[in-house]
């Protein structure tokens, strides 16, 4: 009987873990990257960006199967779309924070689109930009505005 009752307990205990986790208040951050309000962040370097989904993004995505990448040359507009993210709930656009010519795109994506989910702000980077305006970095948020941004988003 003892051992019936204390399978019970881990039960409940992995129950009230997995709810606890699931509830998370919010998800990963990285305190020197710009973030959009769209959920794409953008580590700017010089006149240089690399660009990816958020943690969040990825996370209300669910897992990604597809990226649609631009081509090396394409030109982006802050604000607008340059690719996709496909994943088991949806399709979403990928926009760019920043205006500018990719100058790299993340190839391993297209044999490894999960790199998105499992590590978004490293592996699951998608485009680099040489921007045209690196003034446009300004209207982008920091952490912590994202991380209310996306409170009060979620809250709605």
């Amino acid at each position: 009987m003892a051992m019936a009752s204390s399978r019970l307990w881990a039960s409940k205990a992995a129950s009230y873990l997995r709810i606890s986790t699931f509830n998370r208040p919010f998800a990963t951050l990285v305190k020197d990257l710009k973030y959009a309000d769209s959920h794409e962040w953008a580590k700017i370097e010089g006149n240089s960006a690399t660009i990816g989904i958020t943690d969040h993004a990825q996370d209300h995505l669910g897992d990604v199967v597809y990226v649609e990448l631009p081509e090396v040359g394409t030109e982006v507009t802050q604000g607008n779309g340059f690719g996709a993210v496909e994943s088991v709930k949806a399709t979403s656009d990928i926009n760019s924070p920043v205006s500018g010519k990719v100058v790299q795109v993340n190839e391993e994506l297209n044999t490894s689109p999960g790199l998105v989910n499992g590590s978004p702000y490293e592996n699951g980077w998608i485009i680099k930009v040489e921007m045209s305006n690196v003034d446009e970095v300004k209207s982008l948020m920091d952490s912590e505005q994202y991380s209310k941004f996306c409170e009060e988003e979620d809250d709605h």
